[in-house]
């Protein structure tokens, strides 16, 4: 699994989870930038995803293959399940509802790395 595409996703899940944050606290409604930021996102966890399903495919990666294809599928549906969410909510729980999601997906990428690791 490549390091750097976690990375990023981490970094950007924590960074939009912090946006949210702000922006729940001002007590508004999602905005553009939250859901671009959470398509761009959504965008690098199907890239992320296509690389593992590459090097699973290639013969690497852990033994337990049903729980890392199971953080990566999940991984890849909480983005877009927050945005609806949030969109049905325009009060200040949609943005909330986005800074669980952000946070939601930075535990789930970091433990898909300790998977990929062999790490229990």
């Amino acid at each position: 699994m490549n390091t750097v595409v976690s990375t990023i996703v981490i970094a950007g899940s924590l960074l939009l989870m912090l946006m949210s944050l702000v922006v729940a606290i001002r007590n508004r409604p999602m905005g553009m930038v939250l859901l671009s930021g959470f398509a761009l996102l959504e965008v690098t966890l199907l890239v992320q995803a296509g690389l593992v399903i590459a090097a699973v495919a290639g013969g690497a990666g852990p033994g337990d293959k049903v729980t890392l294809f199971g953080y990566i599928g999940g991984g890849v549906l909480i983005p877009p399940a927050g945005v609806f969410l949030a969109l049905a909510e325009r009060s200040r729980w949609g943005p909330a509802i986005l800074v669980v999601a952000g946070f939601a997906i930075a535990v789930m990428n970091g433990r898909l790395m300790q998977i990929w690791q062999g790490v229990a």
